[in-house]
This record gives C-alpha cells, structure tokens and sequence, in this order.
C-alpha cells in the first residue's frame, strides 16, 4: 500500500469525461486485487479501428538504469502491464548500448508481437535525425514499420518533419507525432497541431499541471487525434508536495485510495486522453497505476476540488 512516505515513485495514468463516469464496475480499489481476468480499459486512436489500452509504460527514465540495474526491472514491469492487457511502451533514443539490451527486451519470446512501441527521434541536424530512426529500427528487432514516431520535444521539428511524413508515407511509420512537456512549448505545441497532419500528440498534463486542458486537449479533440500524456506525477515532484498529507475522505467518491491514483484518475477524465503514460521499475507500483484505470472517475466539479486541494501543496 503506499504511504506518505512513497515519496520517490514516478508513475500514473487514465481517462473518461461525465457525471459519475466509470471504466469499468465499481470495485475493490489497491492493494493488488486486481484479477487476472481483468483487463485494461482501451480508448480508440480516432479515425482507426484500433484501440489503445488507457495505461501505458514511459520507459525513458527507467531505461538509464540498465547499465546499474540490468534489464530484469523494465522487464517485470513490462510483464505487469502485459499481465493486465496493457501494451503501450514509450521510448527515446538513448546509447546504442542501451538501446541494444533495451531491444533484447523488446523482441523477447514473451514480449514479442505484443506490443505498441512508439519511437522518438530528439536530435539536431538531418543525418541525426536519420541514424536514430534507423536505431528505432533496430530497436525492435529491425522492423521496418514502427507503430508511432514522434519528434521529442518539437526539438529540430522543422528539420525532421519532412523527413517523418515521408516516413509514413513509406509505410516505416503507421502514425506520426511530436510530444513536449513543457508549459512554456504549449503555444508552439498548439501552432503545430493547427497546421500539420498528425496522428498522434503527447503532452504534459496532470492535477498539478492541468493546462493542457484548457486549448491543446480540446483541439486535439477536434482534429481527431489519439493523444499521450505524460509528467503525471511531475517527475517525482508531485510526491514531495503531497508527502505527510491526508488524502481527502471524498476520494473514495471515485475510488480513489492512494495519491498515486489521485493524478491518474484526474487524467484519465479528460475524455480526449488515449492512453496516459507512467514511468516506473517497480511492478508493484504498475499495478497500483493500472488499477487507476477501473472504478470511477471524477466529474468536472470534483476535478475543479481536486486542483484547488493541491495549488497550494
């Protein structure tokens, strides 16, 4: 169960709009009852037939620790979230000796075939640009299609992007997309949207930082895209503010049992939301994240008390 003193975690994820909204029937929530007969909540990527599980792995962070920690605890947490129907992994290029153990992972027998793995390209210059689509590539096992690339952080956004249309329209990519996460590129970040065809946005939000809903969340909604999010807990930031502090009796009006599920459940409300990303090496806590995603969410009224309880945290 996590305590005020969980203070470290760096995980979360969902979403759903309305009065009362549930992903799934009321039940039990934390302590690890989920079943293994439940599965994850999917949402569609609009425009498709496919759908997307609402909580997913943002491997980024985790990743780094291969060369200290081996890759048993991205492993395990990938295990988790396959274990409950999830399948989204996000990454970003790192060394091509990391990469090379993280795609060991990738293409394992268990993992193999089961996966949504959207890439990134986050680099200066074309021919950067071009050697890390190709370290995507190899990432998982050589593939010449990538289910989602996106351009990190908009960084060199005008350089790459030519190149990631062609991409797409090569059939190396099924969808394209740019991310950031931060506030201050979310008038660029809306710019963008406006004018380029994508499938896909990943962007910051959270209970702490919300304002992606105010423009980029219902613009993405009316362009009809799928839509990431990640910094659910502020990396870790999120944690300190709420350690030592009481969660609210009224969480439990949306099965809410811990300040882990408080944020996702806050994200995973917003009805444009396709899947929310958490970053984490510790299964359990993956757990704890997934069972954000059943039970019920907040309404707009109690998402307006849930921002004003922690402002000032």
């Amino acid at each position: 169960m996590t305590t005020p003193s969980d203070t470290t975690r760096r995980d979360f994820l969902m979403s759903l709009a309305g009065a009362g909204a549930v992903l799934a029937a009321p039940r039990a929530v934390f302590g690890n009852t989920l079943s293994a007969q439940e599965t994850l909540p999917t949402r569609p990527i609009p425009g498709t037939e496919e759908t997307l599980p609402i909580v997913g792995f943002g491997s980024s962070k985790p990743v780094l620790e291969i060369p200290t920690e081996g890759t048993e605890p991205v492993a395990g947490v990938i295990r988790m979230l396959l274990e409950y129907g999830g399948r989204v992994v996000d990454t970003s290029p790192r060394t091509p000796d990391i990469d090379a153990e993280f795609g060991q992972v990738l293409v394992a027998p268990e993992f193999s075939g089961r996966l949504f793995v959207a890439t990134k390209i986050n680099t200066d210059g074309e021919a950067s640009g071009i050697a890390q689509m190709r370290q995507n590539q190899e990432l998982v096992a050589g593939s010449r299609t990538l289910d989602l690339l996106q351009v990190e952080s908009m960084r060199d956004l005008d350089v790459h992007w030519p190149n990631v249309r062609r991409w797409k329209d090569s059939g190396e990519a099924r969808y394209i997309g740019v991310t950031t996460s931060s506030i201050a590129q979310h008038e660029a970040f809306e710019a963008f949207m406006r004018t380029q065809p994508l499938d896909f946005v990943q962007m910051n939000y959270s209970v702490m930082e919300p304002n992606a809903e105010d423009r980029l969340l219902p613009l993405a909604q009316d362009l009809g895209l799928g839509v990431l999010t990640n910094r659910p807990f502020m990396n870790g930031t999120y944690f300190g503010r709420v350690s030592g502090r009481d969660l609210p009796e009224w969480a439990s009006e949306f099965d809410c049992a811990s300040w882990a599920q408080f944020s996702l459940k806050y994200i995973l409300a917003h009805p444009s939301v396709t899947c929310a990303l958490t970053e984490t090496t510790n299964p359990e806590h993956m757990a704890e994240n997934i069972e954000s995603a059943f039970g019920r969410l907040p309404d707009e009224a109690t998402k307006r008390r849930m921002r004003e309880l922690v402002q000032d945290f």
